[in-house]
């Protein structure tokens, strides 16, 4: 069994989605009618299930279809050179919504924080979805990703409050499963859509459903606010960081996330400058790092074993999947001659694959560890990436790319739900809301950087042969997968089994 040194309790859980445990210092905020041997559907909480569940399925829906559009959407707008930012900009600010929701959450309860991020998450849309130039466009997508990541962190937050720790695994299962239905048919329909109707109905038709998704919560929601752990403004006093030392308090996380922030949009136009690209670029990257290491366990830097590496093997691996993938419709659109609609069906495939993963991963329980799981999963991340850069660089056929997106959904799909297991389970009381910011953190601004990344490497070579700029963003997200399968052995064992409730 492992200890949590800084509770003086132990943790405990089975890998996966079938076996769960967590104990807390105080019981969850759930209905008393609900009996411990209760599913996620009972009637106690079905509203809030379908609820989550409904706004996972809308941010899935939202993240395959704007993939699927972006190259016609930059193409109308002209604008190739922001093409990157459109998607690492969100991924950016969304840092910011993160450690605002996090920080919130821990000293007041979800309630607030969950209701504003997805305000802004509309509001977002609705600039994107009537933006008449790509600036504009891009700073809708800066406004969505300030509330998306907020939405992230709070529906964390409100799992582990509303769900007792043996349901965990069940309602992450529930998440997987609702990208299902956006993945078989997200992109077809934004593609559709984009060319009936017009690509800026992606955007809006989101808008009226996020409404009513969130109102499923609001029963649930009742009696969250509030919390046992940190005075409001203080920091946990638990939470050792990555810079040494307590957590910084609010206005400072604050400060940092949006330093970070800066740092990865500085990162996305420092090819723009003449001479002084490649100085900017390193300099954007080292301060981006150097923002976040207080808002991280101690030791995520350095790759420490345990919680550290289960932060940082998700950032590697978010980078390498979605810093491969933007790419692929692109692809399968200039080089392939592919509409929209069927360059979507990479990402169909990918996310079916991820959703059956996570699924299959459940069921085996504790014949499948934690560790395992994660280098599985990283190793056919990798493996999937040097593919597409094979694939590009051999102008071998549009299938074999198509095909190989499958093995990287299913290595996503492996991981992802035990990182989250993990995390949650090696997390107390008052450092859920730090330690799911830390993760989400880690994830989004994975992805930011290594969009930065792509787009000047695409950017660099754009004057080469036509296949050199793809073959440039594969090569370096292939790089970055191989971080992940290295770092991946050193991920937190989470020991024990306490058998979920059919």
């Amino acid at each position: 069994m492992e200890s949590d040194k800084s509770s003086g309790r132990r943790n405990t859980a089975c890998p996966g989605c079938k076996l769960w445990h967590v104990p807390r210092t105080d019981p969850p905020a759930r209905p008393t009618s609900v009996p411990e041997s209760a599913g996620i559907f009972h009637r106690g909480y079905l509203l809030v299930t379908l609820g989550a569940c409904a706004l996972v399925f809308l941010a899935a829906f939202e993240s395959l279809a704007v993939t699927t559009i972006m190259p016609l959407v930059s193409r109308e707008l002209d604008g190739a050179s922001l093409y990157a930012l459109a998607f690492a900009g969100p991924l950016a600010t969304g840092v910011i919504g993160m450690v605002a929701a996090g920080s919130w959450s821990d000293r007041k309860g979800p309630v607030a924080p969950l209701l504003a991020a997805v305000g802004m998450f509309v509001v977002g849309l609705l600039i994107a979805g009537t933006a008449g130039t790509m600036p504009v466009l891009v700073s809708g997508r800066l406004v969505q990703g300030l509330g998306g990541g907020g939405l992230t962190v709070a529906l964390y937050v409100v799992i582990a409050r509303v769900y007792p720790p043996v349901l965990h695994p069940k309602i992450f299962a529930a998440f997987s499963a609702a990208w299902v239905i956006p993945s078989l048919v997200g992109p077809f329909a934004a593609g559709a859509v984009a060319q009936l109707a017009g690509w800026q109905w992606v955007f809006l038709g989101v808008v009226g459903l996020v409404v009513p998704a969130l109102l499923l919560t609001a029963p649930a929601l009742r009696g969250l606010n509030g919390s046992p752990g940190a005075a409001a403004g203080d920091p946990p006093a638990n939470v050792e960081t990555a810079a040494g030392g307590r957590a910084p308090g609010g206005l400072a996380k604050l400060a940092l996330a949006a330093l970070a922030a800066l740092a990865v949009l500085g990162l996305n136009l420092s090819a723009a400058v003449p001479g002084a690209g490649a100085v900017l670029a390193a300099a954007a990257v080292a301060v981006a790092l150097l923002a976040v290491r207080p808002l991280m366990p101690r030791g995520t830097l350095t790759a420490r074993r345990g919680l550290p590496s289960v932060i940082l093997t998700r950032g590697l691996a978010s980078a390498a999947f979605f810093g491969a993938e933007v790419y692929l419709p692109y692809l399968l659109v200039e080089r392939y001659a592919f509409a929209p609609t069927f360059a979507g069906l990479t990402l169909t495939g990918g996310a079916i694959a991820w959703a059956a993963a996570s699924a299959i991963q459940g069921r085996l329980g504790t014949r499948l560890e934690h560790r395992k799981a994660v280098r599985i999963g990283s190793a056919l991340v990798f493996g999937a990436v040097v593919l597409a850069f094979v694939t590009t660089v051999l102008a071998w056929p549009a299938a074999v790319a198509i095909a190989g997106w499958i093995f990287a959904g299913g290595g996503m799909g492996l991981m992802y739900p035990r990182l989250s297991v993990m995390t949650l389970a090696l997390s107390t009381k008052d450092t859920e809301g730090f330690n799911s910011s830390a993760m989400s953190i880690s994830d989004s601004l994975g992805g930011a950087l290594a969009l930065a990344g792509t787009g000047i490497v695409f950017a660099a070579f754009a004057t080469a042969t036509p296949t050199a700029s793809f073959a440039g963003v594969f090569a370096l997200t292939a790089v970055i997968g191989l971080a992940a399968v290295a770092v991946a052995p050193r991920v937190a064992v989470v020991p024990a089994a306490v058998r979920t409730p059919a």
